[in-house]
């Protein structure tokens, strides 16, 4: 069987061969018959399980659509000698030829196919190189910001966001959800914007940057019900214990239902959120360490707030 449809390819390869060759009579090749037989040879490599000689069979596919400006079955013939590549494990040559195909989407004027292009090969590189597949939902989130399409952009950025976060990348996360927080409001996806100033505060503090987290409540007061919900409830009494260094209080934020539950990125970031310090509550640097006036020297640290001399 395999050696039927390996033969099948190779004489669609030739009549391919064949369409492409001038003549006194014919000057031109024929691309688009060349294509279609390219393609067909593709079809025959790949079910006979071989898989490169299936991408090059695709990538002349591609090459003679090109020749014969016919960019969309280009790109969609460039996507799979992608596929065949994915398939052999070769996954940084796979995307690359998504890009490829991606870019000729848009220059063919369909940049919603050029989009999905880059989602379908962020997820297929996400699980061996995060920081590759936060580059391609950026850039399909940018095709779709491009058109005007910012629900579709938003969700793409919100990927970039999480494995940005995953990957500890906290001060290009801090910029990725201000982005998604300012489309979520002109889209009025307002309950989703109290979710992105929880996620903001949590990347800020884990910052150390407790100014930064509490402007990112305060921007949010302008948000149509973000005042007095719970999400500003729990951030408020977040940035209180953080800034009181009071681990109760923090701890008890970090473990309520509304963090806990949030995406399982933000939510490591609550549970994994320390007081700076690591004090139970706010102590001045001044206080005694001689062990005898234990509690009496925390209740007079509380009463005389600056410490004593």
């Amino acid at each position: 069987m395999a050696a039927q449809k390996i033969n099948e390819a190779h004489e669609h390869i030739a009549k391919a061969e064949k369409y492409l060759k001038t003549s006194f009579m014919k000057w031109k090749p024929d691309y688009d018959s060349a294509a279609s037989e390219y393609a067909k040879a593709a079809v025959a490599f790949k079910n006979a399980k071989q898989l490169e000689l299936a991408k090059d069979a695709y990538l002349k596919e591609a090459e003679a659509h090109t020749e014969n400006r016919a960019l969309f079955h280009a790109a969609k013939a460039l996507e799979q000698a992608g596929m065949m590549l994915k398939d052999m494990q070769r996954m940084p040559d796979a995307i690359q030829y998504i890009e490829k195909a991606s870019m000729m989407y848009v220059e063919n004027g369909t940049p919603d196919t050029a989009a999905m292009a880059l989602d379908r090969a962020g997820k297929l590189i996400e699980p061996i190189d995060l920081e590759k597949a936060v580059n391609l939902y950026q850039q399909a989130a940018s095709v779709f910001e491009n058109e005007d399409r910012l629900r579709q952009a938003v969700e793409l950025l919100g990927k970039a966001s999480r494995l940005l976060v995953r990957q500890h990348r906290f001060d290009e996360a801090a910029v990725s959800l201000q982005k998604e927080k300012n489309m979520y409001k002109e889209i009025e996806n307002y309950p989703t914007c109290f979710k992105k100033t929880i996620a903001q505060v949590l990347v800020q503090l884990h910052r150390n940057d407790y100014v930064a987290a509490d402007k990112c409540v305060r921007e949010s007061y302008s948000i149509p019900g973000f005042s007095g919900s719970e999400d500003c409830i729990a951030m408020e009494q977040l940035l209180q214990g953080y800034d009181e260094q009071d681990e109760e209080l923090v701890y008890r934020v970090c473990n309520s239902p509304l963090l806990k539950y949030m995406d399982n990125d933000y939510a490591k970031l609550a549970i994994s959120l320390k007081v700076p310090g690591g004090g139970k509550k706010k102590k001045s640097p001044s206080t005694p360490q001689d062990g005898a006036g234990g509690a009496q020297g925390a209740e007079e640290e509380d009463e005389y707030e600056g410490g004593l001399c």
